[in-house]
């Protein structure tokens, strides 16, 4: 899951403490086309993508506004996960994607039994989340 770009989700953790991280996601794939996150639910997962693409879209009365791709190495929800506020946008898959899921439940046991992990997976949020916000295009594609 690397990724280059002014997009990655890159919390600095040691090849033992992903694996740890890993205990606490679910793995699961999407096919081409297939909804990730509906614009108006209500759901705090956090998402991180491993392999394929996904294609960020508004909807609006007029049709859909593509917002933004996030490629593999990136997370899209993050935005909900902190918030707790319906999400602002419709993520699907580009292209057959494996993704991870990190529910908030999840997430407060992760913290409880390894704050340490849990800090870095928050700080490395926060860092994206604020890389999103100064890239005018994709300002709008914190999900």
């Amino acid at each position: 899951m690397r990724n280059g770009t002014r997009d990655a989700f890159t919390p600095a953790l040691k090849p033992m403490q992903w694996e740890v991280l890993g205990s606490y996601l679910q793995p699961f794939g999407l096919t081409r086309a297939q909804k990730l996150i509906d614009q108006g639910s209500v759901d705090r997962t956090l998402y991180m993508v491993e392999s394929g693409s996904l294609t960020v879209h508004l909807e609006d009365e007029k049709g859909r506004v593509r917002l933004a791709v996030v490629s593999a190495g990136s997370a899209v929800g993050e935005g909900a996960f902190f918030t707790g506020l319906p999400r602002n946008a419709t993520v699907q898959a580009a292209d057959a994607c494996k993704i991870w899921s990190l529910t908030p439940l999840r997430f407060t046991e992760l913290s409880n039994r390894n704050p340490a992990i849990a800090l870095e997976i928050a700080m490395a949020l926060g860092s994206l989340i604020s890389r999103r916000l100064i890239n005018k295009p994709k300002r709008v594609a914190v999900t």
